[in-house]
């Protein structure tokens, strides 16, 4: 490796001066700073789980299903990325922005902006330690199949792997980083095929004509950057043409990210493309609140002028971000003028004025103190919440054993001086409770049996054999017309479908949840069970993918794309993609459905048969003193041991709950 090629990882000792040179290399700390963060707490907050699955483990508690969604919920914080998107229309500087914010540390250009060259196909940027550095390509061909691209990506034999040997050495991975953007020639027919061409007028296309197409469908950077090794994954997008013909792209990948930039040029002003990219693509990205969704007005340098003054600049600046505003009716502070070359030359020449002058680093900032703590909200919401839910109960629980000891022990310590007689008429009524209990839980097994064909019944809505159903249906009331009029109608059909399953989930757990809680009323009065407050069952995170997808979907098909071409390519290809992301949302609501009636009922089962080892751990007490009164001390004694054991588990389960509860630092 030569000398003159920038190292990533390398430690070497340096001066103040070229110290604050590196540092001027860096994206903004605020964001570097806060993602690394976000990283550790994820990490913490997924130890602390995985600590608490071996509690459970080790209590004898363990159960296969509860257990595999603790794993689950433990992989997913492990795994969690941010992802933020660049959209805009070609020549917009997107591919720059990305060159500037993340991978300035290079001290030269790591994606390829050469003139003339754009991005031509999605490329996402991620680092997966599992896996050598390398660039994954999905070869254009895939488009003639149905197979939708989340599909192919756990399939690598359909994908071509440039392999990256060097990962510190900046010119064999921008040769690599180069194929992305590759292009080739095809007949215009087969270009009609893959659904990148429509000739003019319906015609059809003579023998001989050639059309440039993208050689590659989708692309997959693995990378050691530090930034991505903290879990960012950056996807960068093509221009218009081929946001219109790839609806995953509109549907699935821009939705699932946690921040959208949409890119424009300060020398182009909001053109008619652009419109129709922020209409169609990204306006609804975000849902209602607009959380995370950023305008970059990029090439502000066009405005540079040094025999202009610097405040007549600043106003004309001023003048077209609000004017920018009022076009995309979005708050002027929402708009971030930046110079993305100026950025990466700054950095790259550790220029500190000019870094500065660029704007980039408000625009880093921003989602430093925007994307990341909404993520944060998002993980508590789901993750935090459940097994916080489940960790509180067993804090209950244990506190309930906790006080029949305390109960047990008041008891044992009164027989001190008591004749044989009293503890045996004291036997003989433990004898009988216990008998009493052991028709209870006879008697409960009948309950245990319904609840059981209650929740078959309630996650039956939520199954694939319903979601097929409501496919067919769906794909009737389109009549086999793969236009955007059958469509719309296939549509209607869809999302009314999802939304009426939806519902009578809710409407059966909360009918589920009231049985419960009758049960543990009865059991409290009987027995003196801990009263627990079962949860409801939160599916508004779902139905709120499932609007956000509805709106996507509704732009996408609305479109001028979409509605000019009518071709049967892309309306197929649409509503495969729709019913793919469907699929993805019914299976997370099913699996959280299937965890809230664990979590709803494995309490209760537990409750009682903590009564009855309780009963039979008094009646064991109660023959060995009636036998022999010298044991009443090593009673006590048991009894105290197993009662500090439960304090020392009540603190450990206190300090997991704490740090998994903790916000991020």
């Amino acid at each position: 490796m030569s000398s003159a090629e920038p190292k990533l990882d390398r430690v070497v000792a340096v001066s103040e001066d070229e110290a604050s040179r590196h540092e001027n290399s860096k994206p903004s700390a605020s964001f570097a700073d806060s993602l690394a963060r976000y990283r550790s707490w994820c990490d913490d907050v997924a130890i602390a789980i995985g600590e608490y699955q071996t509690w459970v483990e080790e209590q004898g508690g363990s159960d296969g299903e509860q257990d595999l969604r603790v794993y689950e919920l433990a992989d997913q914080l492990k795994s969690e990325r941010l992802q933020v998107a660049l959209v805009g229309e070609f020549s917009r500087g997107k591919t720059e922005l990305l060159n500037a914010i993340f991978f300035s540390s290079f001290k030269q250009r790591l994606l390829p902006t050469a003139a003339g060259r754009t991005t031509m196909c999605p490329t996402e940027l991620h680092f997966d330690e599992s896996q050598p550095a390398s660039v994954r390509l999905l070869p254009i061909e895939t488009r003639k199949t149905p197979t939708t691209i989340a599909e192919y990506k756990i399939t690598p034999v359909h994908w071509t792997t440039i392999h990256i040997l060097r990962p510190n050495s900046a010119e064999e991975v921008r040769q690599a980083f180069l194929e992305a953007n590759r292009t080739k020639n095809v007949s215009a027919w087969e270009a009609q095929e893959l659904g990148l061409y429509t000739p003019e007028g319906g015609k059809r296309p003579s023998a001989n004509t050639m059309v440039e197409v993208p050689a590659w469908r989708h692309a997959i950077i693995n990378f050691p950057h530090p930034l991505l090794k903290r879990g960012l994954v950056v996807l960068d997008t093509p221009g218009l043409n081929a946001l219109g013909v790839e609806p995953e792209l509109t549907l699935r990948m821009l939705p699932e990210a946690h921040a959208v930039l949409f890119v424009l040029a300060a020398d182009a002003g909001v053109t008619r493309s652009d419109m129709e990219v922020w209409n169609n693509h990204v306006a609804g990205a975000r849902g209602v609140n607009s959380a995370g969704r950023f305008v970059v007005l990029n090439k502000i340098d066009i405005l540079w002028d040094d025999l202009q003054d610097p405040k007549k600049i600043d106003d004309t600046l001023a003048q077209q971000v609000r004017e920018t505003a009022r076009i995309l009716n979005v708050k002027p502070d929402n708009i971030f003028a930046v110079s993305a070359q100026k950025a990466m030359t700054g950095r790259a020449k550790s220029d500190r004025s000019l870094i500065e002058r660029s704007g980039i680093a408000a625009l880093e900032q921003r989602i430093a103190r925007d994307v990341i703590p909404a993520k944060h909200e998002i993980i508590r919401g789901k993750v935090v919440y459940e097994v916080s839910g489940r960790l509180r109960d067993d804090c209950t629980l244990l506190s309930a054993r906790a006080t029949t000891i305390d109960k047990q022990l008041v008891q044992l310590r009164q027989l001190g001086g008591r004749n044989l007689d009293v503890i045996q008429k004291m036997v003989t009524r433990m004898r009988e409770e216990k008998t009493r209990y052991d028709k209870e839980l006879k008697g409960f097994e009948t309950t245990r049996l319904t609840l059981s064909t209650q929740a078959k019944a309630l996650l039956a809505p939520l199954s694939l054999v319903s979601l097929d159903t409501l496919i067919a249906e769906s794909r009737k009331e389109m009549n086999d017309s793969w236009t955007t009029v059958g469509l719309k109608r296939g549509m209607d059909t869809f999302f009314a479908g999802t939304r009426m399953r939806i519902e009578e989930v809710s409407r059966r757990a909360e009918s589920l949840k009231h049985e419960v809680e009758v049960i543990y009323d009865r059991l409290h009065a009987q027995y003196g069970f801990t009263r627990l407050q079962p949860a409801r069952l939160a599916l508004l995170p779902y139905v709120l993918d499932f609007n956000r997808l509805r709106e996507k979907a509704e732009a996408f098909r609305d479109s001028p794309v979409t509605v000019m071409t009518e071709q049967h390519f892309v309306v197929n290809r649409f509503f495969i993609t729709l019913v793919s992301q469907a699929r993805h949302i019914f299976d997370e609501c099913n699996r959280s459905t299937k965890g809230w009636f664990q979590a709803l009922v494995t309490p209760l089962y537990k409750q009682l048969q903590d009564h009855r080892a309780a009963i039979e751990g008094q009646l064991d007490h109660l023959r060995k003193i009636h036998k022999n009164m010298d044991t009443l001390g090593s009673q006590v004694a048991d009894l105290e041991l197993a009662r500090t054991g439960l304090g020392r588990e009540l603190a450990l389960l206190g300090g997991l709950l704490e740090r998994i509860q903790r916000p991020v630092g």
